[in-house]
């Protein structure tokens, strides 16, 4: 089923609209799903030998860990420094991972990432509702 213009458009900018009104918490949750949806797409093409579309999922996977490796904020908390260095490592992985059409990097990167989505999931149901703000402060985010 394919789309029209019009509707693709609304999507997109439900999408935007979602992302803007986002608690950080909220941001966070969106970025780790995004990411690990990226993976499972990496890697299923992976497995079927479609480079093309296992490559874009990588690059945006990439991209996504960047991010967060940019607005983690190590000093804020004990455990920074150690996610800093995960986000490094998978950060390698996923190129490793793309240049040499490795689908068990793509699988480890998975495996250390998925239990973190999930923890912030979590993490993000125990907290009180908040309202909206631009990233930032909590969870040393920002």
């Amino acid at each position: 089923m394919t789309m029209t213009a019009g509707a693709l458009a609304q999507r997109s900018q439900y999408n935007r609209d979602a992302v803007l009104s986002a608690t950080p918490v909220r941001l966070l949750t969106m970025l780790y799903d995004r990411l690990l949806l990226d993976l499972g797409r990496a890697e299923s093409a992976q497995v079927d030998g479609r480079w093309g579309y296992a490559s874009e999922n990588l690059v945006h996977a990439q991209a996504i860990v960047a991010e967060l490796m940019s607005s983690l904020k190590v000093e804020l908390w004990e455990g920074g420094e150690g996610l800093f260095a995960l986000y490094t490592y998978v950060s390698t992985a996923l190129i490793n991972a793309n240049i040499h059409r490795d689908v068990a990097l793509t699988r480890e990167s998975i495996a250390l990432l998925e239990p973190l989505r999930q923890a912030w999931h979590e993490a993000a149901g125990q907290l009180p509702a908040q309202a909206p703000v631009r990233m930032g402060g909590a969870l040393g985010i920002g």
